[in-house]
């Protein structure tokens, strides 16, 4: 019975993997649409009998993707105002002020697992990176898979789970299946755009990054450069798909040579020291923020009070030079 049982999951895993191998062939080769919701901007159209003998016997028809002529016209726009130097966060907020619909509420009934509330950053990411609107059939991209539903109670059964795949796993048609929303070269060029920007100055040290934390929002301070300083600042509402509290400051920001002369200090409350009377061994600036790394201590900037405290102490807290 053992023996039995051995042999058959070998089987059943042979068997699974001359499956997969034959759906990446018919990708690759064929660009043949196999299966899955279509993205944003397509919609499904017949393509004559099903190719298998078999499925076509019972009536099964092969389909393809062709563009959507309610949402193709908002992919098109999407690349053109990214390629355009615009930020994901501004085009998620100028369609969502604008109304469209989003994915989930454009087809509720092939996205019931979404709320169609709104636009989010994720949404407009994926569709700039996914490659099916070059026009090209990509398979593998997030394929399905079954969990169980409670590790310690197997008798609940599996439930069914989609995960992203990295983008070398990604099976990409050699040839053009289905009307292209926007050409290679411009889908290229966008992919590139937050690349050329992080590498602008490899000379620029930010060495607070994943350090601060906004104290109104509780967001991480973003690093920007300013005045050939490095700074760090928070413009949620400004820079996310939200829009901000009215009230809320556009921009809090604070220069990294403003921080870093007060550390010491702050290693010594950390450490349940009093500032006054430092020890020869206190720690430079450098140190300290290891040692926050090392601890994944946080550290939250109040801007109006021009404080800051470490979020795992209350009462490391220390105030910062006002006259700076």
């Amino acid at each position: 019975m053992i023996e039995l049982g051995v042999q058959s999951k070998r089987e059943i895993t042979l068997t699974r993997i001359r499956v997969l191998t034959a759906m990446a062939t018919q990708a690759r080769v064929q660009g043949r649409y196999l299966g899955g919701r279509p993205p944003y901007g397509y919609r499904l159209a017949d393509a004559g009998p099903h190719p298998n003998r078999a499925e076509a016997a019972w009536g099964r028809r092969a389909h393809r993707l062709e563009p959507d002529p309610e949402t193709a016209p908002t992919v098109r726009w999407i690349f053109r105002e990214r390629l355009a130097g615009h930020s994901m966060a501004r085009i998620t907020r100028a369609l969502s002020d604008a109304e469209v619909p989003c994915p989930s509420a454009a087809d509720p009934r092939r996205n019931a697992h979404r709320s169609g509330n709104a636009w989010t950053l994720g949404t407009v990411r994926a569709i700039l990176s996914n490659p099916r609107y070059t026009g090209r059939e990509v398979w593998n991209l997030q394929p399905s898979d079954h969990d169980l539903v409670d590790p310690a109670n197997t008798g609940l059964g599996h439930r069914q789970v989609q995960r992203w795949c990295l983008p070398e796993d990604w099976v990409i048609s050699a040839r053009p299946a289905h009307d292209a929303l926007v050409s290679e070269t411009d889908f290229v060029a966008v992919q590139g755009v937050r690349a050329v920007r992080e590498s602008a100055d490899p000379n620029r040290c930010y060495r607070l990054a994943g350090l601060l934390r906004c104290g109104l929002c509780g967001r991480r301070l973003e690093s920007c450069w300013a005045s050939n300083r490095a700074a760090y600042r928070c413009r949620h509402g400004h820079t996310s798909s939200t829009r901000p509290d009215p009230a809320r400051p556009k921009n809090i920001y604070i220069r990294e040579d403003h921080i870093l002369p007060h550390l010491p200090a702050l290693f010594l409350l950390l450490n349940g020291a009093e500032p006054a009377g430092w020890p020869d061994d206190v720690p430079a600036g450098e140190e300290v923020i290891g040692h926050l790394r090392a601890r994944r201590i946080t550290l939250v900037y109040d801007a109006a009070a021009r404080t800051l405290r470490a979020d795992a102490v209350e009462t490391a807290k220390i105030t910062l030079d006002p006259s700076r």
